[in-house]
This record gives C-alpha cells, sequence and structure tokens, in this order.
C-alpha cells in the first residue's frame, strides 16, 4: 500500500488558498456524509456539518500562522480541519426543545480519523497529531475556565501540537456563525498563555522523569510541583496492537524469561469464542498477572488492547501491585495484517475486525512509563 494521492492532491498551498470541494466530496465518502447533518441554530447558524466544515477548512488556509508553518504541519493541520467533524452525523441528536447537539463526538471522531488516515497510508506520527487535534479541538474554546487548566494543557501537549490546536480553534470558530465569537476568540489566546506558562505551547511538557510524568496523569490533583518517589519492583509490559500486528513475534524475542497472561490462551482453554462475552477470560487474566505481580515477577499482557479503557484496567492494576508500565505498540498496514490473518489457524472475522477497529485508540505517553513504537510504514 502506498499513501493515498489525496493526502498532498487535496491540499492548497500558501500560495494558492483554494479547496477543490467538488474533487474533494466526490472522493471521501466520510466528507460527503456531512452534508445535511443539522447543528444547533444558536451555536451554528451558518448551516449544516458541511457547510461548516468547508467554512472552517477556508478560515484555516487563509490564516497567515498556516500559511507560515512548514508544508508536514500545514497537512497535518489541513486534515484536522477536514475531520474535526467527522463523527457528527453518528453522534448528532435532536433535543424535545428542538436543539441540535452532538456529544461524544470529538473522541468519537478521533477513532474515525484514525481508520481514515491509516487507510490512506499517512504517516504514523503525523496520523497521531491530526487525531488527536480531532480528540481536543473544543479544548481551547473553554480550558482557562476549568480549575485543572494546566493539567489538561499538559496532557494535550503530550498528545498534539498546542500551538498546532490553538490555530485550527480560531478557524474552527470563524467558521461558524454564532453568539459572542471575541470571547471565544479571546480564549484561544488566553489558552495559548496556560500551554506558554505550563512550558508546553511547542512541545510536551517537561517532566523530571518517566516516573514523575505517569504519576502526574494518573492524579488530577497532582499539581506537578514535587518529584515522586519511585517503589516501583518490577515491570509490566502491556502489548497493543491488531490481530496480525506482530505482537507474537515481539513476544518470542523479548520475553526474556516473563510470565505472560496471553487472552487468546485462556479464550481456548475456557472454550470463549473472541466475539462474545468476555467476561471469564478477563477475570482468569486478572487472577494470572495479580500471582505474577505479588511476588514481582515481570509480567507480559498479550492482547490486543486497542481501546484506552481496557488498558487503563491494566494499568490500574500494575500501579496497585507496584510495577512500571512500559506499553509496547505494534501495528503494520491493513493490507499486510490481512494477509497475515489469512494463515492463521485462529482466524479473526470480519466483524471482529470492524468492531476493534471500532474502539481503536492508540496508546501515548500520559498512559505509562515507557511507550515503544514498532509500526511499519506503508
Amino acid at each position: 500500500m502506498t499513501p493515498s494521492p489525496l493526502l498532498e492532491g487535496l491540499m492548497p498551498s500558501p500560495s494558492r488558498p483554494m479547496v477543490d470541494w467538488i474533487a474533494a466530496i466526490g472522493e471521501l465518502v466520510w466528507l460527503s456524509a456531512l452534508d445535511g447533518v443539522p447543528q444547533d441554530p444558536v451555536q451554528h447558524a451558518e448551516g449544516d456539518v458541511l457547510v461548516h466544515t468547508k467554512l472552517v477548512v477556508e478560515s484555516l488556509i487563509s490564516d497567515t500562522d498556516w500559511q507560515r508553518l512548514p508544508a508536514v504541519d500545514r497537512r497535518c493541520l489541513f486534515w484536522a480541519a477536514l475531520l474535526h467533524d467527522v463523527a457528527k452525523p453518528s453522534c448528532t441528536r435532536i433535543e424535545p426543545d428542538g436543539r441540535v447537539r452532538s456529544p461524544g463526538h470529538s473522541a468519537r471522531g478521533q477513532v474515525m480519523a484514525r481508520r481514515i488516515l491509516w487507510r490512506m497510508g499517512m504517516p504514523f506520527g503525523e496520523r497521531e497529531w491530526v487525531c488527536h487535534l480531532v480528540t481536543h479541538h473544543q479544548q481551547p474554546f473553554f480550558l482557562v475556565e476549568r480549575s485543572d487548566a494546566a493539567w489538561r494543557a499538559r496532557q494535550i501537549s503530550w498528545q498534539t501540537r498546542c500551538d498546532w490546536l490553538a490555530i485550527l480553534a480560531r478557524a474552527d470558530i470563524l467558521g461558524r456563525i454564532c453568539p459572542e465569537p471575541s470571547r471565544l476568540l479571546d480564549n484561544v489566546e488566553l489558552f495559548r498563555e496556560v500551554c506558554r506558562d505550563a512550558q508546553c505551547l511547542e512541545e510536551p511538557a517537561p517532566f523530571t522523569s518517566d516516573h514523575a510524568r505517569f504519576t502526574y496523569f494518573r492524579d488530577y490533583g497532582n499539581d506537578g510541583s514535587h518529584d515522586p518517589w519511585d517503589t516501583t519492583r518490577t515491570e509490566i509490559v502491556v502489548l497493543c496492537g491488531m490481530p496480525g500486528a506482530g505482537k507474537n513475534y515481539w513476544l518470542e524475542r523479548h520475553r526474556s524469561g516473563a510470565d505472560v497472561v496471553s487472552l487468546d490462551d485462556l479464550r481456548e482453554s475456557l472454550d470463549v469464542r473472541p466475539g462474545s462475552n468476555q467476561s471469564r477470560v478477563m477475570v482468569a487474566a486478572r487472577e494470572e498477572a495479580k500471582t505474577a505481580l505479588r511476588v514481582g515477577r515481570p509480567l507480559v499482557w498479550n492482547a490486543t488492547n486497542l481501546s484506552r479503557w481496557m488498558r487503563r484496567g491494566i494499568i490500574n492494576l500494575a500501579h496497585d501491585y507496584g510495577a512500571r508500565v512500559r506499553i509496547v505498540y505494534l501495528e503494520a498496514p491493513e493490507q499486510t495484517i490481512r494477509c497475515r490473518l489469512r494463515g492463521r489457524e485462529r482466524k479473526v472475522s470480519d466483524g471482529v475486525m470492524l468492531r476493534m477497529l471500532d474502539r481503536w485508540e492508540t496508546p501515548d505517553a500520559t498512559e505509562c512509563h515507557q511507550l515503544d513504537l514498532f509500526v511499519s510504514e506503508p
């Protein structure tokens, strides 16, 4: 698989800030799906989601801050603007009072954007920046009003660029008709100041150690003013990736005597199908993990672990038993994965794969002490 020519072909340049919307809507099914999706008439008097998306993109590419960026940075922001409301068709609902709301569309949009850009062949690092621009695209509107503003800014900085997020948020405001746009624009500038004060406007927030970073993001009340004592006594490796991404291959070469909790092996021994209720499997897995962690033995948890929620349960268990958390994430192009899966004895149905893609949240360094990435680019 080679990167889609659309990644470059649709992107305007500073010297020609125009988008071929006919080509874009014709080529991108998910973009055309925004046509006719209603929005709240108070916050979005400009029209439906497609109208808003066009206005946001056009505001972005006319922004001199965007035009001054290097080409890769411009591309990330351009695709984030195109995708920022991609989940609204599936999240939008009309309330009894007639107001239109789209709860959860930012988080849902991150997952959809990842699947879209993975299939288009966008390089991993750029793709993840874009996905988290989608995740957080509304944060600059109101972050300054939150009691945990600095904490949230630091978290965002380990997932995407805060300075880019401010540029995207400004375009999002200018691409709508809403009450008090000047107040929202002021909040975006205040967001910049919060990030600047937290030393995370243009790069990830600094920490004195991996353990300091890990404990800071686990504890919402932590102000980051002290360096916590590291009392960890062993390590848990959390493998993470699609079936066929290479987890077992990695395990064969890097197990190094660690105990292994394998959800696939437990399913087989308990006669539980992958798409059915997994509660028995998870109970057995946790008991195996506790046995190793109690005595301080290193452990590998071998499963897909594609959602942040699923990883959180394992990470909480590791923390309770004083283990450092190392996430090993493996990824391959879709064609490679499908080719590998065809040769497996344990088949993974298309339905199971689709459900996995539907909750695919790539891990980041806010979740763990150490994050190792093994990504095969297209």
